[in-house]
């Protein structure tokens, strides 16, 4: 039986008390964006579900010639973490955030990413275990026992890494329309439609807003419900249901939807830097999308680089 992409509160709540709780690993893979005055970590020292470990996206990674953040890490780099945590292969590991659906589909296209298919997220995250009224942990994190896991392996299909770079295969996908090769490769952008466009700025200080050539505007966000916390102004997100789903999918790109849903044309996504670009990765997943990989530098390995043509015009 296939471990599902999403679980509820309720249905964490029952694999906890009836599951060896070496079998279950929950990990709170909270991240703001970089002009956020929030700290995931202090947050959850602050505040968590009982027994959850805190997963920092940005150390479990690999270095990048631009800096760049949280990107996949090395096959070993994974399994020490996993190991650091008392995760081993037959666990199923649980991952949250603390938006309701933002981080966290990152952190499971990682994992799955090498192989670790007893993974899910908790839709809706802290805020809707919360709001369901499910306990709190409050106290100091307990300490984990190691365990061990052996080096994965990683399934390179998933993400645009493979020679001779990321970038260049980006590139040299962008050069042709997508309506005279149906063996392009077709890119949505989970970046709002402002950034997208270049009417809004980015996030990150002297990086140009626009797009990679031939793209589609799909931003993370249309994959997405809020709901609203009772007797607060608080909210949270969740994932649309799946025909919902489908209906963004169609909106945003169109007739190549179809070719999408059966897998005749594969699809990237991207984003900003590789986050909410797993939105759109889980998002796809859940539609039984057959041919989908993430771009994991994004937009900001994109966008740094001079050669890059940027398009600010509607496709």
């Amino acid at each position: 039986m296939s471990t599902p992409l999403l679980l509820s509160p309720s249905q964490l709540q029952q694999l906890l008390p009836s599951t060896d709780t070496k079998h279950v690993s929950i990990l709170d893979s909270s991240w703001f964006m970089p002009n956020s005055p929030r700290k995931a970590n202090e947050e959850f020292q602050e505040k968590r579900i009982p027994g959850a470990q805190f997963l920092d996206l940005d150390e479990v990674s690999s270095p990048h010639e631009l800096g760049l953040k949280h990107m996949i890490p090395s096959e070993r780099h994974f399994a020490d973490a996993c190991e650091a945590f008392g995760i081993d292969p037959t666990s199923h590991v649980i991952l949250y955030d603390t938006h309701g659906v933002f981080s966290s589909p990152r952190a499971l296209f990682m994992f799955r990413a090498f192989g670790h298919e007893k993974s899910s997220i908790l839709d809706g995250g802290l805020p809707r275990w919360e709001a369901e009224g499910f306990p709190i942990e409050a106290n100091a994190p307990a300490r984990t026992s190691k365990s061990v896991y052996p080096t994965p392996v990683f399934d390179k299909g998933m993400i645009r890494s493979r020679p001779p770079t990321a970038y260049d295969q980006m590139v040299s996908n962008s050069f042709t329309d997508l309506h005279s090769d149906p063996a392009v490769e077709l890119v949505i952008d989970a970046r709002s439609r402002g950034r997208f466009l270049g009417t809004d700025p980015e996030p990150r200080p002297g990086l140009s807003s626009g797009h990679i050539p031939h793209s589609f505007s799909l931003p993370f966000t249309a994959f997405l419900q809020t709901r609203n916390i009772p007797n607060s102004s608080a909210q949270y997100t969740t994932f649309l249901s799946l025909p919902d789903l489908r209906n963004a999918l169609v909106s945003h790109v169109g007739d190549h939807a179809e070719a999408v849903m059966q897998g005749k044309r594969p699809i990237i996504t991207s984003c900003g830097s590789g986050m909410t670009a797993g939105v759109l990765w889980l998002g796809l997943k859940l539609l039984s999308v057959p041919n989908v990989a993430l771009y994991d530098e994004s937009w900001t390995g994109y966008a740094s680089r001079a050669s890059s043509k940027i398009e600010k015009a509607e496709n």
